[in-house]
């Protein structure tokens, strides 16, 4: 069984729904710290032919507050007037010349303007918005919910140790400098890497193609065919995890 994981992402980008596609298991990372600045709670849009910030205001206490803990702003406003409607009017207006972001406006319009306390349950619903979208049925579970112990690799080879995995599928960010590939093989887990080609569509009003936005953004220019377009886009590198880590590291 292939296992693979991530913190929940606001509305993420291509690269985080091409890694869960190739899944047979996603676990969702909502037990972990909250980072600051992160993707946790925002994404990139295009708006007038940039890359713009689209952030859902957050409660700030202690630095050490966990996902799941993690509450949303709505006062952030102010006047009794709260952030959710004035995001949905963002992003009509960003795609308000895109071929296809009127198929997906009202399933957005809902998920904005639906008032949520955590910021965790605002992002699993946009997160299933986006399966649906791009017709991915890999099951999720919760880490809070498997109740693994440990710290960054020793926490992911107890997640996957919990629910059976066979393979872990690694993405592309900080995992690939620190997971333990040998206390995986140990385990009897094979290790394997994402190897993610972005694929390149026409963005309206764009003056050349930018990657790593929101996958909205694919949606709003491809529509249905944003689904094959995804699955074209990479796979899972069954090369050697121990051959790659040695090569990043050599970089």
């Amino acid at each position: 069984m292939i296992v693979t994981l991530h913190q929940p992402h606001l509305l993420p980008w291509l690269g985080y729904l091409e890694r869960m596609l190739h899944a047979d298991l996603f676990i969702v990372l909502d037990h972990v710290q909250f980072e600051r600045r992160g993707y946790q709670n925002r994404t990139r849009i295009l708006c007038d032919g940039e890359a713009r910030w689209f952030t859902v205001p957050v409660v700030q206490r202690s630095r050490e507050e966990r996902i799941l803990e993690k509450c949303i702003d709505n006062a952030a406003s102010g006047n009794d007037r709260w952030w959710g409607p004035k995001h949905y009017k963002t992003l009509c207006y960003a795609y308000r010349e895109a071929g296809h972001f009127d198929r997906y406006a009202p399933r957005l319009r809902d998920i904005l303007e639906t008032p949520q306390a955590r910021l965790l349950d605002l992002n699993l619903l946009a997160l299933e918005f986006l399966r649906d979208a791009f017709d991915i049925r890999t099951p999720l579970a919760m880490s809070s919910e498997i109740g693994a112990g440990g710290r960054k690799s020793e926490l992911l080879l107890n997640l996957c140790r919990e629910v059976g995995a066979t393979v872990f599928l690694g993405g592309l960010g900080g995992s690939r400098h620190y997971l333990d590939v040998e206390a995986f093989e140990r385990a009897g887990i094979e290790v394997r890497w994402q190897n993610f080609r972005h694929p390149e569509y026409e963005q309206r009003g764009a003056a050349c193609f930018c990657a790593g936005l929101s996958s909205i953004d694919m949606l709003a220019n491809c529509g249905p065919r944003s689904r094959d377009a995804l699955r074209n886009a990479g796979f899972a590198s069954s090369d050697s995890a121990r051959a790659a880590s040695a090569e990043l590291c050599a970089a």
